[in-house]
């Protein structure tokens, strides 16, 4: 074979494999720097899908980020945030996908040195932290969400000022979380995973105190207002678990201390599931919670494509309303 030829099938093979490894997100992925003069210390990932209408108003869904692991490098957390936009195996981006909304993941770090401040479930730690790029990061995301949407309306979209949250296991906390302390600002929430433990509506229960991220005692001097009840009553929500999950971030120091655990263990159950996680369903109809408490036989500490289904079928039906 002439030198010439020997060269050509060489790059037509780099370029068959190269063609092949490439990645194909079906929509548009714009990386946010973190701004801190618009509020957040930490960049972000704007997806947009495929076939999205500018004649549409459109909700941002929002999936806070959740890597699975603990590391000091914001390059790991800032790739596992990556593919949580843009792959369809999580919810967030699944759902912007069959509704054609944009979706945001923030690049929140969650640290190996400082391990106990638990940031991708925003436990009580993060919560409590002052005078660092970590402080009030529930407000860094309200401020990434208006930079996304002015982003949107330059494009041409036009975007509704309510958000879509979702999320799974520490994100899925991090959600309902999010969802006492902003409920003005959500249309829906959806969140599995969720370790047989919701945030309660309630300042104690049977004479015990709750503090955040139980129930909200101390809701007022942390989060700096007053608890929205009727806002949070009203709010449209989708809780999810397997009955198989024995996933349980409560015996673990990252996710709480000694005090938040025995507490837990007092008034709602040391058992996850079907006891804590019964307990918080029956405290949420008794506080007329507009929640929808679902439990899926034969399923573990994952959400399968039928789980994400009903979560779309479950904005769908709120967005009509």
């Amino acid at each position: 074979m002439k030198k010439q030829q020997v060269l050509l099938y060489f790059a037509l093979i780099m370029l068959f494999a190269f063609s092949g490894c490439r990645e194909n997100i079906n929509g548009e992925l714009v990386t946010i720097n973190a701004n801190p003069e618009k509020g957040f210390h930490y960049p972000y990932f704007l997806f947009l899908p495929d076939n999205m209408s500018g004649a549409v108003e459109v909700h941002l869904i929002v999936e806070p980020n959740n890597s699975g692991f603990v590391d000091d490098d914001l390059q790991k957390h800032l790739e596992k945030a990556r593919r949580t936009a843009t792959k369809d195996y999580y919810i967030g981006n699944y759902v912007a996908r069959e509704l054609k909304y944009p979706l945001l993941v923030p690049v929140f770090p969650r640290s190996r040195t400082n391990w106990k401040t638990y940031t991708h479930s925003l436990d009580r730690d993060v919560m409590l932290e002052k005078g660092t790029n970590l402080e009030r990061i529930d407000l860094q995301l309200l401020a990434m969400v208006k930079d996304a949407s002015q982003i949107l309306k330059d494009k041409g979209f036009t975007v509704n000022d309510k958000l879509l949250m979702t999320g799974f296991s520490a994100s899925g906390t991090f959600a309902n979380r999010f969802s006492l302390i902003h409920p003005e600002h959500l249309q829906a929430v959806a969140a599995g995973g969720l370790n047989g433990l919701l945030m309660l509506p309630a300042d104690e229960l049977n004479g015990v105190a709750l503090n955040y991220p139980v129930g909200i005692m101390d809701f007022d001097s942390l989060c700096g207002k007053k608890f929205n009840i009727d806002a949070f009553k009203k709010l449209p929500q989708f809780l999810f678990a397997g009955e198989l999950d024995d996933n349980d971030a409560i015996p673990y120091d990252d996710a709480f201390d000694e005090s938040e655990r025995k507490v837990i263990f007092e008034v709602l159950g040391k058992e996850m599931f079907p006891k804590r996680w019964n307990k918080c369903r029956e405290l949420y109809h008794k506080f007329q919670i507009n929640a929808e408490i679902k439990s899926y036989p034969g399923v573990g500490h994952e959400h399968p494509e039928a789980v994400k289904k009903e979560v779309v079928d479950f904005f769908t039906s709120h967005l009509k309303k």
